[in-house]
């Protein structure tokens, strides 16, 4: 198996796993917890893959996507009723689901050989399209609307690992580092609360 094709997997199982986390607020069912935890996993490589004429999307012919969704998330179903964990704990493995989509639908869009500025593009879209899926059937107004630096921390990793590859670096090797580039920027934000310049009405009382 190809290193995308296993941080793949490994990036629905994370993504089932921070939504069913995040549904736990909601108080929903095992059916509707596994449908939003499948769903986030999935959501942003079929977005992606529609973008980019990759049909039928991914899951549909290798339905061990849809598995890996389906078991992770019910094991934390399970595992999280029994456990206290702090109210926004799941944003560190949020952080780590988005860094591997980054470099996956990256990569993805590299193979198929679109511009470097698309390529980025899909990379951001792959990971952050799961997690708005997953906030608007949770009730919640989406993450990358509502936190700290977010979908820039994606696009910065995208445009990492582009210029790697641009520089002739090992593609796997190009992956890992971004990924992890990805990631500490994302944590970063999280523990000091970088923001993005906002627009605010200066005439507002």
């Amino acid at each position: 198996m190809s290193l995308i094709y296993v941080l793949d997997l490994c990036a629905v199982s994370v993504c089932a796993i921070t939504a069913t986390l995040e549904a736990r607020r909601s108080e929903l069912d095992l059916f509707g917890v596994t449908v939003i935890a499948v769903i986030a996993g999935i959501g942003g490589g079929t977005v992606r893959d529609l973008l980019l004429g990759r049909l039928p999307v991914y899951w549909v012919y290798d339905a061990s996507y849809v598995v890996v969704g389906l078991v992770a998330g019910t094991l934390t179903f399970f595992l999280a009723r029994r456990l206290v964990l702090p109210k926004n704990f799941f944003l560190i493995p949020d952080a780590v689901g988005m860094a591997l989509f980054t470099v996956i639908g990256t990569s993805i869009a590299l193979g198929l050989g679109t511009p470097s500025l698309v390529a980025a593009l899909m990379g951001v879209i792959t990971a952050v399209f799961g997690g708005v899926i997953r906030d608007i059937l949770c009730n919640e107004v989406p993450l990358i609307f509502r936190t700290d630096i977010y979908a820039t921390a994606s696009l910065a990793g995208a445009g990492v690992l582009i210029a790697l590859d641009a520089l002739g670096i090992g593609h796997n090797a190009a992956v890992l580092i971004a990924m992890v580039g990805t990631v500490a920027i994302r944590l970063a934000a999280m523990r000091w609360h970088i923001q993005l310049p906002r627009l605010r009405d200066e005439g507002a009382a």
